[in-house]
């Protein structure tokens, strides 16, 4: 074993290697001889900085995909280049494990390295769709439906009103269509003494119920209505706040505490009957099993190209199912990684909705040619791969600055 200075991408770590070289997976006969040429980003600045990928083979056929917003996801995905370039885009699982072992002295089991990872991930199922000439939900076992539910996260100026809020969700159920909703409820009350400290008052939490409150009962059973904490409460608060909720009809409280104690958040789940959603923070099956296995969650959200990408939220999905836990999942992308997670939630038994977050960016859809969201609900898609195609001149013009557009093939 040759041993090299971990800077250098060609190194050859003690850890296994899975490239095709080192495997004996050799490309042969009709879509096997195909092999990844380039991997290349772009980040786009729509209500969050979208790193949208493509991965290119020397069959001509190229596959979109989408890392989680923020900075480092193209740094990451370029480090990772040539760790791709050579193997067979078919081979998905394989690949990704590649690179989970490749990056693992770099943070891979979670953050900004999975999520990279989960990007290449995208693409790679587009690319395959393409070269087998089916939908990227056949991948992942076929399908249960023909369209996917989408709830979407709403937003006012005037967040911490509750008219407001109420006065919001009625304009998206009757004008927009749709009828599942999520709202804030980490927003300012005017009654805090030390927000740092992550306790509730007794006015605080009075005024997060009358949100509630207002919203459920303007849209009544016209729509479902989640409201989203981001792990902002102590445990003990968190608890008050969904004994709080329960009679109203909450769809789900999400992340009303920190993250990490897997413990903690059991605890505050088992407490109510409000039902109580994590997931978007915790990353792959590895992550996600405690939740599930200690029925510490009552519904799942992952997140597709944050937490693993596809076949990972497929994974988890059936670790959910075990359980009879649905899923709900978390999407702030564009339509790209939205639709990879409207592929996961076509094939997938436990699937809730797939969350739409952009829905005051007017020019969101522009950035594919096909249609997405209609009426609150998104066509599962026949297309090969992910079903839709970049719109170059759109992706150019909404480019954050100093960005480089991709080559088209």
């Amino acid at each position: 074993m040759n041993y090299r200075r971990l800077s250098d991408p060609n190194a050859e770590y003690t850890m296994r290697d899975l490239s095709a070289e080192t495997m004996g997976v050799t490309n042969s006969r009709g879509p096997r001889d195909v092999e990844i040429t380039d991997v290349q980003t772009t980040i786009v600045e729509g209500n969050y900085p979208w790193t949208l990928v493509r991965v290119y083979t020397d069959a001509g056929v190229v596959g979109n995909g989408e890392s989680y917003w923020g900075a480092g996801e193209p740094e990451i995905i370029e480090r990772m280049a040539p760790f791709i370039k050579g193997e067979n885009p078919l081979d998905i699982d394989r690949i990704y494990e590649h690179l989970v072992q490749k990056m693992s002295g770099e943070g891979s089991i979670s953050g900004k390295v999975i999520s990279a990872i989960s990007g290449i991930e995208l693409a790679l199922h587009d690319i395959a769709g393409k070269l087998l000439d089916v939908p990227a939900y056949q991948l992942l076992g076929g399908k249960y439906r023909d369209e996917m539910r989408i709830y979407c996260d709403c937003h006012t100026e005037d967040e911490a009103n509750p008219d407001a809020c109420a006065d919001e969700a009625e304009r998206v159920v009757e004008e927009l269509g749709y009828d599942a909703l999520k709202f804030d409820l980490d927003v300012p009350s005017g009654f805090e003494k030390d927000r740092a400290n992550r306790h509730l008052r007794k006015p605080e939490i009075d005024h997060k119920v009358e949100i509630v409150e207002k919203v459920t009962e303007r849209v009544g059973d016209r729509a479902d209505a989640a409201f989203d904490c981001h792990w902002s409460f102590s445990a003990g608060s968190a608890h008050r706040l969904a004994r709080a909720l329960e009679p109203y009809d909450v769809w789900w409280l999400e992340d009303p505490i920190p993250p990490e104690n897997h413990d903690v958040q059991r605890e505050v789940t088992r407490s109510t009957a409000t039902p109580i959603t994590v997931g978007e923070n915790v990353y792959r099956t590895h992550g996600q099993r405690r939740l599930l296995e200690e029925q510490a969650v009552d519904i799942i959200a992952p997140d597709v190209p944050k937490i693993g990408g596809m076949r990972q939220t497929r994974k988890i999905a059936d670790l959910a199912d075990l359980y009879y836990v649905p899923v709900a999942m978390h999407n702030v992308s564009s339509p790209i990684a939205t639709m990879a997670s409207v592929h996961v939630g076509a094939a997938i038994p436990n699937s809730l909705a797939v969350e739409y977050h952009s829905y005051e960016l007017g020019w969101w859809e522009d950035l594919v040619e096909e249609p997405i969201i209609e009426d609150g609900y998104a066509e599962v898609p026949e297309r090969p791969g992910l079903g839709v195609t970049l719109d170059f001149d759109a992706v150019e013009e909404h480019m954050a600055e100093g960005e480089t557009l991709f080559d088209e093939a």
